[in-house]
Formats: C-alpha cells, sequence, structure tokens
C-alpha cells in the first residue's frame, strides 16, 4: 500500500486508544491520514496519542452517554469540515448488567445505539465530502444473536452473550440498513468481523478466562487488517452492503437479509436516541 493513499483524508475512530482502533490509527496515520480518536479522556487515552505522535487528534466522548455523543459530533463538526471514514469500532462486553445513562442496557446503548446516533449526526459532512466510508465492527457472534426489542430497556434476566449477541447483531442489520438508505449518495456502508482479538473488550471477564484467551486470539494488529482494508482499498470506492470476515467478503446470518427487521430497528433506535427523523 503506498505510503500516502489516505494523504489529507479526515477519519473519526471510536475507541481508537487501545486495541484494533489503536492499530488502525497507526496504519491510516502511516498512510497519511489524520485520525481523530474519540475516546474518553484518560490515561491509556494520553498514552496512545504519545504513541500516535502527528497526525493523531483526541476529542472526548462517553459513549454510555446519549448526550456526550453529541457532544462529539458538535465538536467535531466545529473544528472539521470534512469527513472521510467514519469506523465504528468501540465496544464493551461487561459480564454483569449496567446500564446506560439514558437507561439502556450498557452493551446494547454502547455497541449500537451510540454509534447510530453519531452516525446519524455526521452524515450530512459524510455526503458532503463525498467518496466517504462508514465502517462497523461487528463479531462472527452476529451469528448467534436475535434482536429482542423489550431488552433494549434490560430486564430481570441478563446473559452477557446474549446482550453481545443481539448488539452485534444490531451492527450488521444498522450497516447494512444505512447501505440501503445511501444508494443515492457516494458514501459506503460496510461492516466486518475481525477476527478472535486479544483485546480490552474482555476485561470484564475472569482472570483465568482472560489468560485462556489471550492464547487463542489473534493480535489486535492483525485484527486491524479488515478496518483498513475498508478504510483505505481504492477498489472498495463503491462497495456497499457488504459483511468482510478477516479480509474476505463472506455471508452474514441469514437475519440480516430481513429488510422488515432492519427497517424496524431503524425506527426503535431513532426512537431511542431521541431523533423523530433522519438527519440526512
Amino acid at each position: 500500500m503506498n505510503a500516502t493513499t489516505m494523504q489529507d483524508k479526515k477519519v473519526l475512530i471510536t475507541g481508537g486508544n487501545s486495541g484494533i482502533g489503536l492499530e488502525t490509527a497507526k496504519a491510516l496515520i502511516a498512510q497519511g491520514a489524520e485520525v481523530i480518536i474519540a475516546s474518553r479522556d484518560s490515561q491509556k487515552t494520553q498514552d496512545a496519542l504519545n504513541l500516535l505522535g502527528k497526525g493523531a487528534l483526541h476529542l472526548s466522548v462517553d459513549l454510555s452517554d446519549f448526550d456526550s455523543v453529541r457532544r462529539l459530533a458538535a465538536a467535531y463538526l466545529e473544528q472539521h469540515d470534512r469527513l472521510d471514514v467514519l469506523i465504528n469500532n468501540a465496544g464493551v462486553f461487561p459480564g454483569k448488567a449496567q446500564m446506560t445513562q439514558q437507561g439502556f442496557e450498557m452493551q446494547i446503548g454502547v455497541n449500537h445505539l451510540s454509534h447510530f446516533l453519531l452516525t446519524q449526526l455526521l452524515l450530512p459532512t459524510l455526503i458532503e465530502t463525498g467518496e466517504s466510508r462508514v465502517i462497523t465492527v461487528s463479531s462472527m457472534l452476529h451469528q448467534k444473536g436475535a434482536i429482542d426489542f423489550e431488552s433494549f430497556r434490560g430486564g430481570d434476566r441478563y446473559s452477557a452473550q446474549k446482550a453481545y449477541g443481539q448488539s452485534k447483531l444490531a451492527n450488521v442489520l444498522f450497516a447494512l440498513e444505512l447501505a440501503e438508505r445511501l444508494k443515492h449518495t457516494s458514501v459506503t456502508s460496510n461492516v466486518l468481523h475481525p477476527g478472535g482479538v486479544a483485546t480490552d473488550i474482555v476485561r470484564d471477564m475472569p482472570w483465568l478466562v482472560r489468560k485462556l484467551l489471550g492464547l487463542i486470539f489473534i493480535s489486535p494488529e492483525e485484527g486491524a487488517k479488515t478496518s483498513i482494508m475498508l478504510a483505505t482499498d481504492p477498489s472498495l470506492n463503491t462497495t456497499s452492503g457488504a459483511y468482510y470476515d478477516q479480509c474476505q467478503l463472506k455471508p452474514p446470518a441469514t437475519i440480516a437479509g430481513d429488510s422488515a427487521l432492519r427497517s424496524k430497528l431503524w425506527d426503535e433506535s431513532l426512537s431511542a436516541v431521541n431523533l423523530t427523523e433522519d438527519l440526512f
């Protein structure tokens, strides 16, 4: 890949301060991009910025709070007049039930709803930029997921695995529906499974489980390859509505083709983030 492939491109990555996001940011900066990391203010973020050096900027966000997501979008739009690539990368997998600031189950709130809101808020700029890309990081575990709209607000019984599968399926449904709704524009929307990656998302798991996963998972550097490909490959300029598994085009779960479910999730998501209609 040419070292200047992404010259003068602006890229916003959620959760770009560690794991796949950090490795993606590193590669894109090396190719000439200006990368804006959206993450919490923390020592981890500062360490990432020090590592990335020139070409990296930071905007603060707490993805468990829609108000913070709105402030992130406003800050980005105040400072930048274009956006070439939006990478919806951040994710959580809490072992015990947690709720977002607005009262949603944490995984559906952070992994899907906050990214849905952020994308909505930035889409007008993405469209104006032209030939821009929205990339959503999902998981092969979306294939075991099911959408239970009542569980978005939590419930008596919490299964971390079910909540994760649901949120990752929501990622796929959202990305494919977005591609359909953006057909009249030059913005593409694709979704990916990075591979089983040893990242901070497993930090709430027991120590032994984390140790074992670390032995069988691939590195964040390997896991970032699909995000990097989808952000940079010029042959994918018009590719949209596709699912990639470790850089290979694959069919997503059959349920991803359910247009009625995708549309219902879209409408429910609009309502959840307090939007009356699409912003694009």
